[in-house]
């Protein structure tokens, strides 16, 4: 086995890490790396998404319940966890857009959260750090938050002039952002379950899909093989049972299909501080390098 390296994974609400990559921290915890999940926040404005758990001692004690839904995904990926103690904004509907809530995550000032960030990554020293890009995946205000902290945090963890007050400076080696919701996966997956007689969920997302925007997968420069960790994400992400209805769509592609049309879960490097030939199929590549060197 190769020497033990670190990767940390930083995400805005309990259930992304499940949802985001959670084949690949299975993999790589397998391999005997370490790897830990950061979360922003609690998730306390989320919805719950599952009609079985709709049920008043739930709706009660949400908070409390999130917690445990977290733990449980975190022992089954077996990934350390750390909660980076931010308070969910939510999702804000409307026109105009009503105000965020003072006091939640997209609304504390960078250089405080930022702070509890850089804090985490010193603690823990990564070599390689996985965010959401600029977009946070999708356009709620604490993935993109967390897109700026990440980002903020990779630069500034190294540096002995900042954030003295946390820790001796670290410097990850690798920043990534995670890709997973592509429409060339989507179409791939569509056509499959049509061809095999089955009802394919993709369709209407397709047809509503804005033909001007990019597809991420262009941007992607790094997969992952992790086929056979596919059941551990799929449970993980059950795991999250406020969040995660188990006759939805996260389940509708078979996992033998998954594994035929896209074993891999993908990323975008755009930090190295290492040496790496892009494409890359692992987001270790050059780290076992410079650090045993």
């Amino acid at each position: 086995m190769a020497d033990k390296l670190r990767l940390m994974t930083v995400h805005a609400h309990p259930d992304d890490e499940s949802s985001k990559g959670a084949a690949t921290t299975a993999r790589y915890v397998a391999e005997g790396h370490e790897v830990i999940v950061v979360t922003c926040t609690g998730g306390e404005a989320g919805s719950i998404l599952n009609p079985a758990m709709d049920r008043p001692e739930v709706v009660e004690n949400l908070t409390e319940v999130r917690r445990a839904e977290m733990a449980a995904a975190a022992e089954i990926l077996g990934v350390q966890h750390q909660w980076l103690g931010f308070v969910d904004s939510g999702l804000p509907e409307g026109d105009p857009m009503p105000p965020l809530p003072e006091g939640v995550f997209a609304t504390v000032p960078m250089e405080v959260s930022t702070r509890e960030l850089v804090k985490a990554m010193r603690e823990f020293r990564p070599h390689v750090v996985i965010t959401y890009d600029e977009n946070g995946g999708y356009p709620h205000p604490d993935h993109i938050r967390c897109h700026e902290i990440s980002v903020a945090a990779f630069d500034a963890a190294g540096d002995p002039d900042l954030h003295q007050d946390v820790g001796e400076p670290w410097q990850p080696l690798k920043l990534y952002y995670s890709h997973g919701f592509s429409r060339k996966r989507m179409q791939l997956f569509h056509e499959s379950l049509l061809a095999n007689g089955l009802e394919s969920p993709y369709g209407e997302w397709l047809e509503k899909w804005d033909s001007t925007r990019p597809d991420p997968d262009e941007r992607v420069t790094t997969r992952v093989e992790c086929g056979e960790y596919f059941e551990q994400r799929d449970d993980a992400l059950r795991a999250h049972a406020t969040q995660i209805d188990p006759d939805s769509r996260w389940f509708a592609v078979p996992l033998d299909i998954q594994r035929e049309l896209w074993p891999t879960e993908d990323y975008e490097l755009v930090r190295s501080l290492v040496d790496t030939t892009l494409p890359e199929d692992d987001l270790f590549s050059g780290v076992q390098e410079k650090v045993c060197a």
